[in-house]
């Protein structure tokens, strides 16, 4: 069988899904920019909601993808403590704790523009010290194989996350991670996996929960500085804290 790259299942599933995106208010159709919503996110983000391992979960960490509002509103409601970063990760991480998010402001806050106005700014330290854990990690995706691989827009941030947060022993190898997309975001194909490919557990989509059948682990080799783009170092503030944890002692 043939192994796909990449940068080619994603042009292929964005042809499929701008039948049923939703497109952004600034990149338009532009799914190289952003991960955009569709149509049913709002079911899949009540499907997750119904799983144990979110039921379970004390502190989510949540991508602020276009089609995961659903889920952090729902998640403010159900008083989780949730951990996300911005668009781009250039101004890191950040903490939404039970009672930040006034009653009835839920929805506005499941916005990236809403949500700036409860979330308080964490620098890694201060989130391990803050929670301690990350229970579960959601993420939006361009393309999902139940094999158990994710692609998003080629940005590699997700991958960063993991890779961040399994640095500052946030995460380990047995946290589940879930990605959530629309039905024809599931491709079944034989991909090429690089090692900071984060493998997920689950997809999520509006009619179904997908256990992946695990095919690759997660990573553990953290941050691969000569692979990071050449302006993320000085753009992202938690790549500069752990940069500095090797280099400013």
């Amino acid at each position: 069988m043939v192994k796909h790259d990449a940068k080619y299942m994603r042009v292929q599933t964005w042809e499929a899904l701008r039948k049923v995106a939703r497109p952004d208010s600034r990149f338009s159709w532009d799914f190289a920019e952003f991960i955009t919503d569709y149509e049913g996110s709002e079911q899949g983000a009540e499907r997750i909601a119904a799983m144990d391992l979110y039921q379970k979960a004390k502190v989510i960490f949540i991508t602020p993808d276009n089609n995961l509002e659903k889920l952090r509103e729902i998640a403010f409601r159900d008083k989780k403590t949730v951990v996300m970063t911005n668009y781009g990760i250039t101004r890191g991480f950040f903490l939404i704790a039970p009672g930040m998010v006034p009653e009835g402001k839920e929805e506005v806050a499941s916005l990236l523009d809403g949500v700036a106005r409860y979330w308080k700014h964490q620098t890694l330290a201060q989130l391990k010290e803050s929670v301690g854990h990350i229970d579960l990690m959601v993420t939006g995706a361009s393309t999902v194989t139940p094999g158990g691989i994710r692609f998003g827009k080629g940005h590699g941030y997700f991958d960063l996350e993991w890779a961040m947060t399994y640095t500052a022993g946030l995460v380990d190898v047995h946290t589940p991670v879930i990605g959530a997309g629309h039905d024809c975001q599931v491709v079944d194909a034989d991909v090429e996996v690089q090692p900071h490919d984060t493998a997920i557990d689950y997809i999520v989509t509006p009619t179904r929960v997908i256990p992946t059948r695990s095919e690759y682990p997660k990573p553990t080799c953290g941050i691969l500085w000569s692979a990071l783009e050449p302006q993320m170092r000085g753009q992202i503030p938690p790549i500069q804290e752990l940069w500095c944890q090797i280099h400013c002692k």
